[in-house]
């Protein structure tokens, strides 16, 4: 188990040396770690430096000097909200409803690989939320990666927008918004960022708009989002086949047996030409396609297509290592599941033989599809087993 840090120390960035060290651990991370971003990226100075470093504030997490952890806040009191963060995040309705100053959007929130597992987390929370409630912002905004959504929403953060994020250089990424004094809200779903707080009380900044921000609905959902039945309901609706749910992974399985296997995945609608995985990526999500198709590619060549049943993801999933190819949406309105390596370990310790099963299906579906490559080699593999 590691140690939680007692030492940090969390500063504005104003000099150009904790600037660059921001950078420098933002190439280390992003660069050298996760593969992107290396066509902009100094490498001679190890850098990774951005536009958006020069108007944002940078804050660095400390500990004995050096720097641990880092983020940047876009904030529209400072004129930092430009065309990249209004179309990005869908900000335009919100800057409708509340002024500018009370926006604020966070990017590049990046940990040290050794303190990971640490409440440095935390501990960069509960000063971000000072901030916050120091500069009385109404709207957060952020993003994420599919695998690390229902982490965030079970900090309080929201999804909001049919827009997600694609980019090369990012692949797939969730837009979020956190409503700062909404802690009715953080108090229900039980966010540990409710104790870092102000409350306001009747001085609340909870625009009286909220409930129409949100309710033009979100491409992303959760079980966190909605009650339990309401999210199973939505997940048989993106259905537009029974062998989706019936076959493949969840072969031989009960109906409640399919409910506990997906109530802590994430539903997910893609436009066309989203690209779900992107080649490199360190991500370890699962993913079932429910409606439309999937196309898997391998730079301009597809290799494959991916149909209603089908399963992808799983060579990262099961051998911890960066994704192979890309997987990119061939139709509008693609629906898929997407479930996280930390469902699947819950799941073997509270259901092991659900899991064995599940895994069962899963091993049974690979030989599947190893057997269909083995055939299309040709006459060159006549006679041989496929392995």
């Amino acid at each position: 188990m590691k140690t939680n840090p007692t030492s940090v120390t969390i500063v504005q960035a104003t000099t150009a040396e904790q600037v660059r060290a921001a950078q420098r651990m933002k190439y280390d991370i992003y660069v050298k770690e996760m593969g992107r971003y290396g066509e902009v990226a100094d490498h001679h100075q190890r850098l990774l430096i951005e536009d958006d470093d020069t108007d944002s504030r940078i804050f660095n997490a400390m500990i004995d000097g050096q720097v641990v952890g880092t983020s940047r806040l876009s904030c529209g009191a400072d004129n930092a909200l430009g065309a990249r963060q209004v179309a990005q995040y869908d900000l335009a309705k919100f800057l409708d409803s509340v002024p500018a100053a009370q926006i604020v959007v966070g990017e590049r929130f990046m940990i040290q690989p050794a303190y990971r597992g640490t409440d440095l987390l935390n501990q960069i929370f509960a000063s971000y939320m000072g901030f916050l409630n120091a500069s009385r912002i109404q709207f957060a905004f952020g993003d994420c990666e599919p695998h690390l959504l229902n982490t965030y929403q079970a900090l309080g953060f929201r999804t909001y927008t049919k827009n997600n994020v694609n980019s090369p250089s990012t692949g797939f990424l969730i837009p979020l918004v956190f409503v700062v004094e909404d802690l009715d809200y953080l108090r229900r779903i039980g966010s540990p960022l409710a104790g870092f707080l102000t409350d306001f009380g009747e001085d609340a900044r909870v625009p009286d708009t909220l409930d129409a921000l949100l309710a033009d609905g979100a491409a992303v959902q959760s079980e966190r989002l909605l009650t339990t039945p309401d999210y199973l309901a939505q997940v048989k609706a993106a259905t537009n086949t029974v062998s989706a749910l019936n076959s493949g992974l969840f072969s031989g399985m009960s109906d409640s047996d399919i409910e506990t296997c997906i109530e802590k995945s994430v539903l997910i609608t893609c436009r066309r030409d989203d690209r779900v995985i992107k080649q490199g990526n360190v991500a370890k999500n699962l993913n079932l396609v429910l409606s439309g198709a999937f196309e898997v590619r391998q730079g301009a060549e597809t290799i494959a297509q991916l149909a209603p049943g089908d399963v992808f993801g799983e060579i990262a999933f099961f051998l911890k290592m960066p994704r192979t190819m890309d997987v990119v949406a061939a139709q509008a309105d693609s629906r898929l599941l997407s479930f996280n390596e930390r469902t699947f370990r819950r799941l073997i310790d509270d259901d092991a033989p659900l899991a064995a099963r599940l895994l069962y299906n899963m091993s049974t579906t690979l030989c599947a599809r190893l057997a269909q490559t083995n055939a299309r080699l040709g006459a060159g593999n006549a006679g041989r087993d496929p392995v």
